[in-house]
């Protein structure tokens, strides 16, 4: 080891060796977070980056440089060993926006544990060695040598050029993918530390209803669809944790997979066009877009940025009609911020897991069917006052990484799908089905189901592309008949019931979950006039519909009633995929839609940036 040492030292020492071996573990995360993999091209992006920090250690540091060597060597390990987990679990290449977010993985670590392959602490292996025997032999090589200051210097402003070069031009690219891709790891994360460049925000007096509706090519019915319809009745809301549109009529070698929400959908309105919008708050943003109709903001989930406004709301717009609101979620009302969600929008309460006393729980609450059994019951005593009520019901049981206890197994999957992931998920969505089951019975027993409009949609995608294995890739083709591919990725399901309104029916228009609030405004007669929203009327609204994606997909990215456009550097470089059949030829997606899907994007932003904040005693 002395000898090999030595060798190093000859090539000329620290200044060299550490890069070297940061070099190596760049090839490795960009084998995992780039498609396209490692190339030459990191060399001109990443090296230049790694240089301009040792530089400033060796300019600035007078002593223990080895500890120092180290200690950037392990930051820029852990950044790169962060990205990797957080890209295998999201799918998105992390920013320091998501490092505020690090007080929430103590309460999905399961779910982040369940990424991480053995392979990926090869990440710190270099510092392990040099650790040992930089600190603990008795007898040390001494091959650190000093360097000039002059090539410190010029290696330094000689990379700093080479940074500009790569940072500079591609400071416009919507795809956050393509940037970091074009600008390098390390360069990408300092341009977003660093960059302050802000949204420009419309003046509210610009932020109309008709401007919204122009730009979503939106045309109001002059008499609306069963408008009034379901007036009066109760509403009952279920967000269905991780629940994708494909499971709906699913068999597994001839047993269906969601039995209860099969018979659901045939017997109601179903919704298969139904998509996901969520941005960094995942289950959370869920909640914020359904019970206000506004998108999720650009940086940071809803609960954080917008969870000090007096936001506008279903809540308070049924409370105007005389409705009783509230919450049901078996986690802690703390995680993700929601006890700040549930002021904004203005619940009248909410049960959290202080309710459900973690009662047969497993992952992060209560099962669902301790969740079901006693929101049941709570609902049952709201009935019995006489006046309607709202409530908006969070289920948790089918939450990444799926794999439940054995004994809530409600079907037995054939072999191939024994320790898989898509095994592991289609059995925790075949045992939330299973609860569902037992609180729609619940609610009918109760002759709350009557009397009730009920929602049922997922929140978000279960199946991450970016984390399948090739034997769940080929389940997967298996099951669907084509490849797995983004368009499945962020399709959810929604489904309405309601007795005496809703009959079978597929209503095959394209909706999101912006469109949720608007579209149960309609049944139950409660007027949008003065009420600002970004969604559309589903029921009424049928021939175009326009769905601006965030975070999960790149910027400037959007779906339309045809296809799903994914966003390049810009729009001509960017990729379709039709939404029937498994093509992928550009069908309909226009430059058009993808400026004013751009533009929705900042007038939501603009107009809930604007909202007053709510008194401290709200």
């Amino acid at each position: 080891m002395k000898g090999a040492l030595c060798v190093l030292a000859r090539l000329n020492h620290r200044f060299f060796l550490f890069p070297l071996f940061i070099v190596i573990k760049i090839y490795m995360a960009w084998m995992i977070l780039f498609e396209t993999g490692p190339s030459a091209r990191i060399l001109l992006t990443e090296i230049p980056a790694i240089l301009i920090t040792y530089c400033i250690v060796e300019y600035f540091v007078k002593k223990h440089k080895i500890a120092w060597y180290l200690a950037v060597d392990l930051i820029i390990t852990i950044l790169f060993f962060s990205l990797v987990i957080y890209y295998k679990h999201f799918g998105v290449i992390a920013t320091y926006h998501v490092l505020t977010q690090a007080k929430q993985v103590g309460a999905v670590q399961k779910s982040i544990f369940s990424v991480i392959e053995p392979q990926y602490f090869l990440f710190f292996l270099d510092i392990v060695v040099i650790g040992f025997f930089a600190f603990f032999r008795k007898k040390q090589p001494r091959v650190w040598k000093p360097i000039s200051f002059k090539i410190v210097t010029s290696v330094a402003c000689f990379s700093l050029l080479l940074c500009a070069i790569s940072v500079i031009p591609n400071r416009g690219s919507f795809n956050e993918n393509v940037k970091a891709s074009k600008m390098g790891i390390l360069n990408y994360e300092m341009y977003n530390l660093l960059s302050q460049k802000k949204e420009e925000i419309i003046s509210a007096d610009l932020i109309t209803q008709p401007a919204i509706d122009a730009l979503k090519n939106k045309i109001t019915a002059e008499q609306p669809a069963l408008q009034g319809a379901a007036e009066g009745k109760n509403l009952i809301i279920i967000q269905m944790e991780s629940l994708q549109n494909f499971l709906i009529g699913m068999n597994i070698d001839g047993k269906e997979v969601t039995p209860n929400l099969n018979k659901l959908a045939q017997s109601n309105y179903y919704f298969p066009k139904f998509y996901q919008q969520i941005g960094q708050g995942n289950t959370s943003d869920a909640e914020f877009m359904i019970n206000t109709s506004y998108y999720v903001p650009p940086d940071g989930p809803a609960t954080q940025v917008y969870g000090k406004k007096n936001l506008p709301s279903l809540p308070k717009l049924l409370e105007e009609q005389g409705y009783t609101t509230m919450n049901f979620h078996t986690n802690e009302v703390g995680f993700w911020n929601r006890d700040d969600l549930y002021k904004a929008i203005g619940f009248d309460t909410y049960y959290d897991k202080q309710f459900f006393k973690d009662e047969d729980a497993f992952f992060y609450g209560s099962s669902d069917e301790v969740l079901y059994r006693k929101t049941a019951e709570e609902l049952a005593n709201y009935q019995s006052k006489g006046t309607p009520f709202y409530a908006h019901i969070i289920s948790m049981s089918s939450h990444n990484p799926f794999t439940i206890p054995e004994e809530k197994y409600k079907m037995t999957l054939p072999e191939r799908y024994e320790g898989t992931f898509v095994g592991d998920y289609i059995r925790a969505e075949n045992y939330a089905d299973y609860s569902l089951g037992l609180f729609i019975d619940d609610l009918k027993a109760r002759g709350i189901w009557e009397n009730s409009v009920v929602v049922v949609y997922g929140d978000h995608r279960g199946l991450p592309l970016f984390s399948l294995k090739a034997d769940d890739k080929a389940l997967m083709q298996e099951a669907l008949g084509h490849e797995y591919a983004e368009k499945e990725l962020i399709n959810i399901p929604l489904i309405i019931a309601a007795d005496g309104v809703t009959s079978p029916k597929v209503q095959t228009q394209l909706g999101g979950q912006v469109d949720v609030l608007p579209t149960v405004a309609n049944l139950l007669g409660v007027s949008l006039t003065d009420y600002m929203h970004f969604g559309q009327d589903l029921l009424n609204q049928t021939s175009y519909n326009l769905l601006p994606q965030r975070y999960y997909l790149p910027t400037g990215s959007f779906v339309n009633s045809e296809e799903l456009f994914m966003s390049g550097s810009g729009f001509d470089d960017g990729n379709y995929y039709t939404l029937a059949g498994n093509a992928h030829d550009h069908q309909s997606a226009t430059e058009d839609e993808f400026n004013r899907a751009l533009k929705l994007l900042q007038l939501s932003d603009s107009y809930v940036s604007q909202l007053p904040d709510r008194l401290e005693e709200d």
